[in-house]
């Protein structure tokens, strides 16, 4: 009898142990980045309506990811909204898929890239590219005057990793997307790639 008072409590001491351990644990998640989509919308940029990528936050937010402004940063294969939406397809399938922690550049086939990445070491492959630069664009200037400066400039929100020209870049998606400058208006949805 005296065994089976102490397996209830210890069972009920687990049980507790759990609850407690799953519950720190919520907590501390961030919020404003669970459940985001991404779609193809346009945005204000100096009285122009430009295409821009954006994340829609579980709590409606609107907040422009990348605006495609400067076309000599890109090959002119694509135009900026076949651009747009392809890039929104592909910031979709890796949060999708756990792996847009942050915003890594790097080169991937000689070519400067932005990526999706989990860490700030982790190097960009064909699986979480999100777009191609020219070669003779400097990845982090080009992120720069594409992505939002409010959000880059939250907390953490970018690292340089180096000295040179061309040294890895790296912007913590959670920050930029708590920072970044939310649309006043609700963008044109209706262009964008269905996640």
């Amino acid at each position: 009898m005296k065994l089976g008072l102490f397996n209830q409590g210890l069972t009920k001491a687990v049980v507790t142990s759990l609850a407690t351990l799953t519950t720190a644990t919520i907590v501390h998640q961030p919020t404003y980045a669970q459940g985001t989509s991404f779609y193809c919308g346009t945005s204000k940029y100096r009285n122009q309506s430009v295409p821009a990528t954006f994340a829609r936050t579980q709590d409606g937010r609107n907040v422009a990811m990348i605006r495609w402004l400067h076309t000599n940063y890109f090959s002119s294969n694509w135009t900026p909204q076949v651009r747009c939406q392809e890039v929104a397809r592909r910031f979709q399938k890796n949060y999708d898929n756990g792996m847009l922690r942050r915003i890594n550049t790097g080169t991937l086939k000689g070519q400067p890239v932005v990526c999706a990445a989990i860490k700030q070491s982790d190097p960009c492959t064909d699986s979480t590219l999100l777009f191609t630069l020219n070669r003779n664009v400097n990845p982090e200037k080009a992120l720069k005057m594409l992505m939002d400066r409010r959000g880059l400039a939250s907390g953490n929100a970018f690292v340089s990793r180096g000295k040179k020209n061309n040294s890895p870049f790296s912007v913590e998606f959670d920050s930029y997307i708590q920072g970044a400058t939310v649309e006043s208006s609700n963008p044109n949805p209706e262009n964008s790639s269905t996640p």
